[in-house]
C-alpha cells in the first residue's frame, strides 16, 4: 500500500472507564481490531500506534486518546479518509468506557491529495455526502470553534474555499487570524513536536460556526473537506485541524 503520508487523531475530553473493561485491551489493539472488523486496514490505511497516555507523559492535558495511521493512496473521486479513521477510534474509545469528549484534534496529510486527479463532479468528493446529516434533530446543531493551524502556508485560501462551498454541516459565522507560534486560547497543543510536521505553527484561521451535530461523523466530514479545500487552495504540507465543541456559547442558545 502507498503512503499519502501520516493521519493523526486526538480525542481531549473525559473518558470514565467501564469497570469490566480489561487493560490489556489497549487503544492499538482495539483500532486494529476495528478497522480489520470493517475491511479497512491495509486499504485505506495501515496501522502505525495508539494510546490512551499522553505520548510525551504530559499530564493535565485533557487527552482521551490518541491514533495514528499511514493513510493509503487517496483515489481521484474518494476524499481523505478521515471518517472511517475517526469512526474506528471513536468506536475503540466507546468500547473502553463513556467518554464526554470536548475537542477533537487531527493532522491531515494534505501533501498526500492530488487535485489534478480530481473528476469535476467531485473536486472535493464529501460534498456528495451532505445529504446524510439532512435527516437530524435540528437542536443537535453544536457550536464549535475549528483551528485550521501550518507552519509554513497562509491559510486564507482554505477558508475562502470552504466558505464558498454549498453545504450546512458546518455554517461558518466569523473568523479571525491569530498570529505567533503559539495556538489561540483554548485550543489543545498536539500530542507531538515540531518535527512530527510541518511545525512549529506559523500560521493560524480561527473559525466559529455550528456543526450539524458533535459527532465523529461530522467531524470527520469536515476534517475531509477542509484537507481537500487546503490542496485546492495549493497547500502541499500537513495541516492541524482542531475542532473545539464551544460549551459556553451552546448554553447561551439554550436559554
Amino acid at each position: 500500500m502507498e503512503s499519502a503520508g501520516t493521519l493523526f487523531g486526538a480525542f481531549y475530553g473525559e473518558l470514565v472507564p467501564y469497570p469490566w473493561h480489561d487493560p490489556e485491551h489497549d487503544a492499538y489493539q482495539l483500532f486494529h481490531q476495528r478497522s480489520l472488523a470493517m475491511g479497512w486496514l491495509d486499504r485505506l490505511w495501515g496501522m502505525n500506534d495508539a494510546g490512551w497516555e499522553h505520548p510525551a507523559g504530559a499530564s493535565g492535558t485533557g487527552l482521551v486518546s490518541w491514533f495514528q495511521v499511514e493513510a493509503g493512496t487517496v483515489a481521484g473521486d474518494r476524499p481523505l479518509p478521515v471518517r472511517p479513521f475517526l469512526a474506528c477510534a471513536g468506536d475503540a474509545v466507546a468500547r473502553t468506557g463513556r467518554a464526554d469528549l470536548t475537542a477533537v484534534q487531527l493532522l491531515l496529510p494534505v501533501q498526500g491529495i492530488d487535485p489534478a486527479t480530481r473528476p469535476a463532479y467531485a473536486s472535493v468528493p464529501s460534498l456528495m455526502a451532505v445529504e446524510w446529516f439532512g435527516e437530524r434533530d435540528p437542536g443537535a446543531r453544536t457550536p464549535v470553534t475549528v483551528a485550521l493551524s501550518s507552519g509554513s502556508r497562509e491559510l486564507h485560501v482554505v477558508e475562502e474555499r470552504l466558505a464558498g462551498l454549498k453545504q450546512d454541516v458546518f455554517v461558518h459565522r466569523s473568523s479571525s487570524s491569530p498570529h505567533g507560534t503559539a495556538l489561540p486560547d483554548g485550543i489543545p497543543a498536539p500530542p507531538f513536536d515540531d518535527t512530527f510536521w510541518d511545525g512549529p505553527a506559523r500560521h493560524h484561521a480561527l473559525l466559529r460556526g455550528e456543526l450539524a451535530e458533535w459527532s465523529c461523523d461530522a467531524v470527520g466530514w469536515l476534517g475531509e473537506v477542509v484537507a481537500d479545500c487546503a490542496a485546492l487552495g495549493g497547500l502541499r504540507v500537513p495541516l492541524l485541524v482542531s475542532v473545539v465543541r464551544d460549551r459556553d456559547r451552546d448554553r447561551d442558545r439554550d436559554h
